[in-house]
């Protein structure tokens, strides 16, 4: 089972609201969601919520791709989040999330015993690929003990 494929299975808000899972690696993942008239808001576009959860969801997916190998013994969790509403968003839009920080650097601090935090910067693109949102998820690997 891909990354995607087991975020969409396991996370309830990834399956309401359709997210399309496109790329999923340690260094990229690539998240879309289609254009419904359940999720817009009072001016026919993506309603904020729906945009922050797409965001988020990518953050979470490049996530388990860096640090999948990390779960049995750390679990992650989002710290905090910011994001910012740039431009009008209508139809599609695409979430692209890259890692803040090196994987590497991130697990030695995990093997020194702390509790590493790093960023996730993520851009929210509509279809003519301008930049519609921009969110920063930090995210700390806590360890299980």
């Amino acid at each position: 089972m891909s990354v995607g494929e087991m975020l969409a299975a396991t996370v309830p808000m990834a399956r309401t609201l359709n997210l399309e899972f496109l790329e999923t690696t340690p260094e990229r993942a690539v998240v879309r969601l289609p254009d419904q008239s359940d999720y817009h808001n009072h001016v026919g576009g993506p309603h904020a919520g729906a945009m922050f959860t797409l965001a988020e969801s990518a953050s979470g997916a490049i996530v388990i791709a860096a640090f999948g190998d990390q779960m049995s013994r750390a679990v992650p969790l989002a710290v905090k989040a910011e994001i910012g509403y740039k431009k009008l968003a209508m139809g599609v839009v695409t979430a692209t999330a890259t890692l803040g920080r090196p994987i590497a650097d991130v697990v030695a601090e995990l093997d020194a015993g702390q509790r590493p935090e790093f960023p996730v910067v993520i851009e929210i693109t509509r279809a003519d690929g301008a930049v519609t949102g921009e969110m920063t998820v930090v995210w700390t690997l806590r360890p299980n003990s």
